[in-house]
């Protein structure tokens, strides 16, 4: 006979489903954030919300989530898959080249806000170590509403994007040396604390060493094993065993999880199963990542900052007002653009997630009393509240300062089309470049366009006819003269971007011929589902260059090199299109 299961242990499980499926199409509906969304639910169902009312009406019990730790500990592995999901964009290469921002803006915005807000607990009465302990705490942001709210919007690839992305690296890397002065104060120990800094962070540089000398010689194996299986079930399982368990293990090390999951998502970034492991893991993700944002506003005491309002809401006022004043500064003074600093201030100025567990650590630890701690927390949810909105305002004030006039005079320069029949290259890398120069030897009239100010006022300068413009805005397409082009070709290596330019394009003129570049044959399949007339992925035309080359050193006359070539790139052309025909009705 199977026992009855009560309904409480599930209660919790239910209710975040529940979240998920009726509370997230609501808020779009309505035009709202999904982050939003979460946290007003958490709001709401926790123990700060409906959890008050149980006593007086007991039946609130099943709309309330009553086991908030165990919540916590859930909502931890959506930050990690989201982390994860970040790492796989990117590559060790791109990480290289944010170095300056990570280490240098990084470290300057952590050191300068901490010193800033500790500062004003100790003028508000603090003692030092409190004071220490909740600026440090208070100079962190928020990495999973952050990158959420920049994914969303589609400014992760911004300069705005990046700036961010880099010092919320840097904060998670400093997450560790805070985490020990925390314990170091908390112990009230007589050795040296500079000592105990330089082995606990080369406990973290060795920790991480090891993940990626492992990471870096059997990961390309075991993926190559558990694809040769050709089971879904199996090379998913394998997927979250890489990101769940490299995230334990530098747990394990006294790092935070999501930077291990992070580093695996640099390693997997190099491999070819880089997309399918992704498409696989988004789902886990979004659901996760609801799971913390929910975790975030079941934090809101809202009974609490009832009682004291003026103390935390001015707390969290002061808090967020400094932080982005300091960040303002900081992103100027590493050469940022105003638009660039204003966006980024209002984004890293409210607090994050790992206030939290500085913080109750610390009161843990009396290093903090708890009732100052609590306040401290409370502050750091109600400003985690506001950064979807302030996300959307530092989006409007960007676009707001990053007109023409306060750009160099090359950049201000208006697209000149042809009167009929000219080209448009979009993107002035190495790719759109080269494109530009075939065309150039043909004398075929065309004009090239990208949205990095430093590209095109270089390549002006050299006499390339450039443009700074954004594509995906459909009255710029029109200012270049789309509706009398004879076609469109897109350089750029962005896929998202790459799609709404597609899409913008079509529904100005449907019949315009567009040639894009494509990552793999699935976004080539893709694309031609778009309406472009020819996509090139960059995977599959590499190998025919190769294939080229190689018949013509090993003895086949050019001619009938090139013919197979010729041949060979056909087929593969004819199966992506009939790959996306075969799937629509």
């Amino acid at each position: 006979m199977t026992a009855t299961v009560p309904v409480e242990t599930y209660k919790d499980a239910l209710l975040v489903l529940a979240a998920a499926g009726a509370a997230v199409p609501m808020v779009k509906l309505l035009r709202i954030s999904p982050v939003l969304g979460f946290l007003g639910v958490g709001a709401v169902l926790g123990p700060h919300g409906l959890g008050n009312l149980v006593g007086e009406v007991p039946v609130l019990r099943y709309l309330t989530i009553s086991d908030q730790e165990l919540m916590a500990r859930i909502a931890e592995f959506g930050v990690v898959f989201l982390l994860f999901v970040i790492g796989i964009e990117l590559s060790w290469a791109r990480l290289w080249t944010l170095r300056r921002l990570v280490f240098g803006l990084g470290f300057a915005q952590v050191v300068t806000c901490g010193a800033a807000l500790g500062l004003g607990v100790a003028l508000a009465g603090g003692a030092a170590a409190e004071a220490l302990v909740i600026g440090s705490a208070l100079a962190l942001s928020s990495t999973a509403i952050v990158l959420e709210s920049l994914a969303e919007r589609r400014r992760l690839g911004t300069s705005a994007g990046r700036t961010s992305f880099a010092v919320l690296l840097f904060q998670d890397l400093a997450v560790v040396p805070l985490l020990f002065l925390v314990g170091v104060l908390g112990a009230r120990e007589e050795g040296s604390v500079a000592t105990g800094f330089v082995i606990a962070i080369g406990q973290a540089v060795f920790a991480i060493a090891v993940i990626v000398l492992i990471g870096r010689r059997a990961l390309r194996p075991f993926f190559r094993l558990v694809a040769a299986a050709d089971s879904p079930e199996l090379f998913m399982a394998a997927a979250l065993l890489v990101v769940v368990g490299t995230a334990l293990a530098t747990g394990a090390a006294g790092l935070s999880m999501p930077l291990g999951a992070f580093i695996a998502g640099l390693l997997l970034a190099e491999t070819e199963y880089r997309r399918e492991i992704e498409v696989m893991i988004a789902p886990f993700k979004g659901l996760l990542l609801g799971v913390f944002f929910i975790s975030v506003g079941m934090m809101v005491d809202i009974g609490g900052i009832a009682r004291q309002p003026g103390v935390i809401v001015g707390a969290a006022a002061a808090a967020v007002v400094v932080k982005t004043l300091i960040v303002y500064g900081l992103v100027r003074l590493f050469s940022g653009g105003h638009a660039v600093a204003t966006e980024s201030a209002l984004l890293l100025g409210p607090g994050g997630e790992f206030a939290f567990v500085l913080l109750t650590h610390a009161a843990a630890l009396a290093v903090v009393p708890r009732p100052v701690s609590d306040i401290a927390i409370a502050a750091t949810a109600v400003t985690m509240v506001f950064i979807p909105l302030l996300a959307r305002l530092g989006a409007i004030a960007a676009g707001r300062f990053d007109r023409p006039g306060a750009l160099p005079p090359e950049a201000q320069m208006q697209p000149e089309p042809g009167e009929h029949g000219h080209a448009i290259v979009i993107g002035c890398g190495r790719v759109g470049r080269l494109v530009s120069d075939m065309l150039s030897a043909q004398a075929i009239d065309h004009l090239v366009v990208d949205r990095d100010v430093a590209t095109v006022t270089a390549e002006r300068r050299h006499g390339r006819n450039v443009f700074y413009g954004d594509a995906t805005r459909r009255e710029y397409l029109r200012l270049c003269g789309i509706a009398d082009a004879a076609g469109l070709i897109i350089t750029v290596d962005a896929s998202t971007a790459v799609d709404e330019i597609v899409r913008q394009a079509k529904a100005l003129t449907p019949g315009i011929k567009i040639l894009a570049r494509a990552r793999d044959a699935r976004h080539a399949r893709h694309l031609y589902g778009l309406g472009v007339t020819h996509a090139v992925p960059e995977t599959i035309e590499a190998s025919l260059q190769l294939s080229e080359a190689s018949l013509v050193h090993l003895g086949v006359p050019m001619g009938l090199a090139i013919a197979a070539v010729h041949d060979r790139r056909d087929l593969f052309r004819n199966e992506l299109r009939a790959m996306r025909e075969a799937r629509e009705p």
